[in-house]
């Protein structure tokens, strides 16, 4: 998918990345209306990660790139609140919002041509064998992804979202172009994290 498109926002405190699922509880009726919306037409929203604010109440402060993502499973959990599950897609960058009246943002934004593919190097093969350590741990939906080891935009796609990184540095990795490069990157933040 290429181009501009109008698509909801769901402004949170993680962030996705292309090929990536997200689990969520939705109980704020704006966001119930979203995903009703969304499963209607079958359309996509925009997961962006909050520079200032915070995931209920009052309009956050947006970062401009996300990545639009589709409903790929949804249930009515036990306690009774929406439970989806979102499959990231592609990065995008806003380029305009507005503010409905019921708090919803909307935005223009420009989806951004997927990366060329890149494979994983030799020397990024520590970082895949962590990836399968740690995925083999995980349940669904994690469980469920078709793994794409020798591709290097899904293994630091995956690793980004799922190491204990901090939101800004996460941020920052879906900014890179170069999937080999976020794998280095990714690498160096590792070792950061063993020296502590």
């Amino acid at each position: 998918m290429s181009g501009r498109q109008i698509i909801p926002l769901f402004p949170l405190q993680t962030v996705l990345f292309p090929g990536g699922v997200l689990p969520l509880r939705i109980f704020e009726p704006r966001y119930l209306d979203m995903i009703s919306d969304c499963l209607r037409h079958d359309t996509g929203i925009g997961v962006v990660l909050i520079r200032h604010g915070s995931e209920v109440g009052d309009v956050p402060e947006i970062h401009e790139l996300g990545t639009l993502s589709h409903i790929h499973y949804w249930h009515r959990r036990s306690d009774g609140l929406l439970g989806v599950t979102l499959k990231g897609e592609q990065r995008f960058r806003v380029r305009s919002t507005e503010v409905r009246a019921d708090g919803l943002i909307r935005a223009d934004v420009e989806c951004l041509p997927p990366p060329d593919g890149a494979t994983v190097n030799a020397s990024h093969a520590r970082l895949v064998d962590l990836l399968r350590q740690i995925l083999g741990q995980l349940e669904p939906p994690w469980s469920t992804l078709t793994p794409s080891w020798e591709d290097a935009e899904w293994v630091s796609g995956r690793l980004a979202e799922l190491l204990p990184l901090e939101l800004a540095d996460k941020q920052a990795l879906l900014a890179e172009n170069d999937a080999r490069a976020r794998l280095d990157v990714i690498a160096r933040q590792l070792a950061g994290l063993e020296l502590e």
